[in-house]
């Protein structure tokens, strides 16, 4: 018995191929992008021997590659008798949101010979039947966005350990500079004093013991605090729960080198100490 799994990512041209990938390299999968498939039993071989430590690996195939249709269902077969653990994942979307997909990014259809795309489209879905009825998984990403694409796919292929904990990154920042764009969570801090308009500390940051201490010394911050880390406590397990593996937050106030920067490290602190993965990043500590 093969101890490797061997995920297949298949599915209609435009329907989220790439960000399966991309999702399931981000959790230890090794991965490549259309591999002809006459190749695949060669590549799992000499993975197998030439490189033990690899467990998991993820493939986009596809009808990119001409031969495709004809071999995959002896060469998936002969794979599963040797032993090894096929899973097709295969995507799909409607007509309609394919066919804005491919007007958006004005790519080529890959089987819309005569440049009509709904064409190409059609096609595709009814080559690819009969490899639909063989997946293992099936997602429709219609209505879903990348970020959505990428949690469903994680959460399917990730163990379904309780003891999991998702990867909690924290952002510091400035309102000036924008709001970070992958945050999940956006909490602003420029109610709480300023240290910029006191004069022995506005020309340090919030990583200043002084700057820390006028910071989180008002009743407002310490209230704030209890309210957040409530909040944080009701959601972090239904996040969890749903699956999620990672979660962004980010705290602004005005420049970010302050009150974002001294909140920021408090909210760490309270989930390094409850065995998160903690990542900081004060992004905008260093502006003027």
């Amino acid at each position: 018995m093969k101890n490797m799994r061997v995920v297949i990512i298949t599915g209609l041209s435009g329907s989220g191929k790439s960000t399966a990938l991309r999702a399931l390299e981000d959790i230890g999968f090794f991965c490549v992008d259309n591999l002809p498939v006459i190749l695949l039993p060669k590549f799992l071989a000499i993975t197998t021997v030439s490189s033990p430590e690899i467990k998991k690996v993820a493939m986009v195939m596809d009808l990119r590659e001409r031969s495709f249709l004809d071999k995959y269902k002896r060469i998936f077969a002969g794979l599963k008798e040797k032993g090894y653990k096929i899973e097709i994942l295969f995507l799909e979307s409607s007509e309609e949101s394919l066919l804005h997909r491919f007007n958006e990014t004005r790519r080529v259809h890959p089987l819309s010979k005569r440049g009509l795309i709904m064409e190409g489209i059609s096609l595709e879905r009814e080559k690819l039947s009969s490899l639909k009825k063989m997946a293992d998984k099936i997602i429709d990403t219609t209505s879903v966005n990348v970020h959505q694409l990428k949690d469903i796919v994680q959460r399917h292929f990730l163990p379904s350990s309780r003891n999991r904990k998702m990867v909690i990154n924290i952002t510091s920042f400035g309102y000036r500079y924008g709001v970070p764009v992958d945050a999940d969570l956006v909490f602003d801090v420029r109610f709480l004093p300023n240290p910029y308009f006191v004069e022995s500390l506005k020309n340090y940051d919030g990583n200043n013991t002084g700057v820390k201490n006028y910071v989180l010394q008002n009743k407002e911050s310490k209230e704030f605090l209890e309210k957040i880390l409530d909040l944080m406590k009701m959601l972090i397990p239904l996040y969890e729960q749903e699956g999620k593996v990672r979660l962004n937050i980010a705290m602004g106030c005005t420049g970010g080198r302050h009150r974002s920067v001294v909140m920021t490290d408090k909210l760490g602190s309270y989930f390094s100490s409850m065995k998160y993965l903690v990542n900081l990043n004060h992004r905008d500590i260093s502006k003027n």
